[in-house]
């Protein structure tokens, strides 16, 4: 049997200039370094806006984001409470600033070792878009901290980028 977590319902807020350093230190702990790839575009999450995750004034996650057009990506979604909620909150609060703002499409990209993120994106009404094949050989170049082994012992070579549209989710 599984384990299985409490529910919580944290608040979610955006994140400000003083959140910086606690996302610096957030990403480093959660990703192994403070640069994201991405596509072949290396982010600095604790520069991107997004939103912190609070449980009883307690920080338990935070998702970044980028805008550009009509199109928001996921840069990055971590939870210190697995199960619990959290990600949800943080996913819906991304999905509400992008149909604010205007964006058609939600997306990210995730690697082929993550099976605990496409199982929750999917959940969530995201589609498999397309599966960028040894992708990672090209992120290494632009951060060669990436393992060449992922989760469960699974080689890391591919990105694989999945999306939402928003106005077909909008009124959900």
């Amino acid at each position: 049997m599984g384990k299985t977590r409490k529910v919580i319902r944290p608040l979610t807020q955006p994140l400000n200039i003083a959140d910086r350093e606690w996302v610096s230190q957030f990403i480093l702990e959660h990703w192994g370094s403070n640069r994201v790839v991405s596509r072949g575009v290396i982010y600095y999450p604790q520069d991107l806006p997004g939103f912190v995750a609070l449980h009883e004034r307690e920080k338990v996650g935070l998702v970044t984001y980028n805008i550009i057009s009509a199109s928001c990506e996921i840069v990055t979604i971590n939870s210190n409470r697995s199960s619990s909620g959290v990600g949800t909150a943080l996913f819906e609060a991304v999905r509400n600033i992008a149909i604010t703002s205007g964006c058609k499409r939600l997306w990210l990209i995730t690697t082929n070792d993550n099976l605990n993120a496409l199982r929750f994106y999917q959940k969530r009404g995201f589609v498999l878009v397309t599966i960028h094949r040894n992708e990672l050989e090209l992120s290494r170049k632009l951060k060669p901290e990436i393992s060449l082994i992922g989760n469960a012992g699974i080689p890391l070579r591919d990105e694989i980028e999945l999306e939402i549209m928003l106005d077909e989710t909008a009124s959900q």
